[in-house]
């Protein structure tokens, strides 16, 4: 989710808390917990920071470690102690708990992004990814904040979380009902897909596409159930030869190739050497592709440029690559 969601979840945490006897009764446990639930809520995040070094490095890691099994055990212990040097006293157990809560509760709804994450790190480094919901979703974040103004005004704040988190489950529930009814859909338009990729956008009824078959790539775009094919591409396979292999080296292509579940790839020889592209499939928008990996080498293949990330027009790609226009 952004960071804005995770903000607002964690002031919500912090009401659902007064559920609590031990938080309720309590007015240092309270803020205390209050404090605690809307770092947790945002502390696995702190790998945002990767994006002041480089692409590569951010994408390599972003909800990485930090979400990772390990990191939903030590942060709670980490905040709650930092937390008991400002509140004194407070109740240690009922502060870990909620916190530990924030914490969790972050990872987990992270995992229903197309993004997705690491999650079941140090066992496995698979990017958990379910894809119903968007990094930002309107519905989501606007349920929290009029949870916040309900209890702004005076209402009770557990009661109203409990009652405003058994609208999200159901929301969530009906999001897992929706996309099954498009990846239905879609194997009846390519039968024979041996895998879709289904990414959700911030409409409810609108989701991109990616269907895999033995020998085609299929990009489509759903809405209200109707499936409309935008795209076709041969399944080639990344060839072996010098000029990929030592592509593959490179940071920015390698971060690429970590992350990216379904791409095509392009190798294109210039005046004096190579330009290899690795183009991202889940993210068209306004029939442009724009999350791709590319590098640029002379016939040496020493690399003279590269770059991964978001890019919407070719004068900012080649600023990017620090290359003359060709």
């Amino acid at each position: 989710m952004d960071t804005g969601t995770h903000l607002v979840m964690g002031f919500a945490l912090g009401g659902l808390a007064t559920l609590d006897p031990v938080v309720a009764d309590n007015t240092l446990n309270s803020h205390s917990v209050l404090l605690a639930t809307i770092i947790g809520s945002q502390i696995p995040d702190i790998d945002t920071f990767l994006k002041f070094r480089n692409n590569a490095v951010y994408i390599r890691n972003h909800r990485g470690a930090t979400h990772s099994i390990p990191a939903v055990i030590l942060w709670p212990l980490l905040i709650t102690a930092c937390a008991a040097l400002f509140f004194p006293g407070t109740n240690l157990l009922h502060l870990w708990l909620w916190t530990f809560l924030a914490v969790f509760l972050h990872v987990f709804v992270d995992i229903f992004n197309a993004y997705g994450t690491q999650a079941v790190r140090p066992f496995s480094s698979k990017w958990v990814a379910l894809g119903i919901i968007n990094t930002f979703d309107p519905f989501i974040f606007i349920i929290h904040v009029i949870g916040l103004i309900i209890w702004a005004i005076g209402a009770n704040p557990g009661i109203t979380f409990i009652f405003i988190y058994a609208i999200v489950i159901c929301y969530y529930l009906c999001r897992f009902a929706e996309q099954w009814a498009v990846k239905k859909a879609v194997l009846k338009i390519v039968p024979n897909a041996e895998k879709v990729i289904i990414a959700p956008t911030m409409r409810y009824f609108k989701w991109r596409i990616v269907a895999i078959t033995d020998k085609r790539l299929f990009v489509a775009k759903a809405n209200k159930r109707e499936i409309t094919i935008l795209d076709e591409y041969d399944r080639v396979p990344i060839p072996e030869n010098e000029v990929i292999n030592r592509a593959k080296k490179d940071k920015n292509i390698a971060a690429f190739l970590s992350f990216s579940p379904i791409f095509r790839w392009e190798l294109e020889e210039l005046e004096n050497g190579y330009e290899v592209r690795f183009i991202d499939l889940r993210y068209r928008s306004k029939g442009h592709y724009p999350f791709v990996a590319i590098v640029q080498m002379d016939e040496d293949l020493v690399i003279k440029g590269s770059y991964i990330g978001w890019i919407y027009n070719k004068d900012k790609l080649r600023k990017k690559l620090d290359v003359a226009p060709r």
